[in-house]
């Protein structure tokens, strides 16, 4: 867009669509960057389903828990929504009060939540999508637990049918994560990926397929769609903070 074209699109528009990622390891087959690709896509489809503005993928995220594996590149969590703020509150300059933030990667979700509910302060209403968390309820079946994990079969699958000249399926492998005597349930423990994987593969990838990642974005997509389009008729004034009792 030129800026008489965001200018055109903003007088009439009030949302937006803000794709979030990670650039760090999934596993010796997949891209680093394989948190914003996915985010990128989904956004950009979805925007172009629903008519609304996308906005440039930002490419890095809270990913230090994965720094021992060479190419991971992380910010705190305060930067990050420090730097996420901003561009919200720079869309909300031109008259945009709703955001939707499509989140590639999970890591982000604390510091995005927190920032949500801040900005809802401000009069900016903000909503979080993450993609695998529609896969798993929408496709119950299509993988295994252990093909559902970080830089597993699920996720790599999605980056076959998005890119596949950028993974290397020769190089898949299936690790069990190793467990610290530490782990229960209800207890948290500051532990990285390299604590519990040496290859940064979370389970099972060697039974991804393009077809099986198609059939992902394709329902990922629809969710999103539907959320977008429910939100931008939603009246402004009915998603803002309520009034003390």
């Amino acid at each position: 867009m030129s800026w008489a074209e965001a200018k055109e699109y903003f007088t009439k528009n009030d949302i937006a669509i803000l794709p979030v990622g990670s650039n760090e390891q999934h596993g010796p087959q997949n891209p680093l960057g394989t948190d914003h690709f996915i985010a990128k896509a989904l956004a950009e489809e979805t925007a172009k389903r629903t008519v609304v503005l996308c906005l440039q993928v930002v490419p890095f995220g809270v990913s230090s828990h994965h720094k021992q594996f060479w190419g991971t590149i992380h910010i705190s969590s305060r930067t990050f929504k420090e730097y996420v703020k901003e561009v919200c509150l720079s869309l909300n300059y031109y008259g945009v009060r709703k955001i939707v933030i499509v989140n590639g990667h999970g890591g982000n979700l604390n510091a995005l939540a927190e920032l949500a509910r801040e900005l809802r302060e401000k009069s900016v209403f903000v909503s979080i999508f993450q993609w695998w968390s529609e896969a798993s309820k929408l496709l119950p079946k299509l993988f295994t637990p252990e093909e559902r994990r970080h830089a597993c079969a699920e996720e790599t699958s999605l980056n076959l049918a998005l890119h596949p000249d950028i993974v290397d399926m020769g190089e898949a492998v299936d690790e069990t994560t190793r467990e610290s005597m530490l782990q229960s349930e209800g207890i948290t423990i500051p532990l990285d990926t390299v604590d519990y994987t040496a290859s940064g593969v979370f389970g099972k990838s060697t039974t991804a397929s393009s077809e099986k990642g198609k059939m992902v974005f394709e329902v990922a997509v629809s969710k999103l769609v539907e959320h977008v389009n429910s939100l931008k008729k939603a009246k402004v004034e009915d998603l803002m903070q309520k009034p003390k009792v």
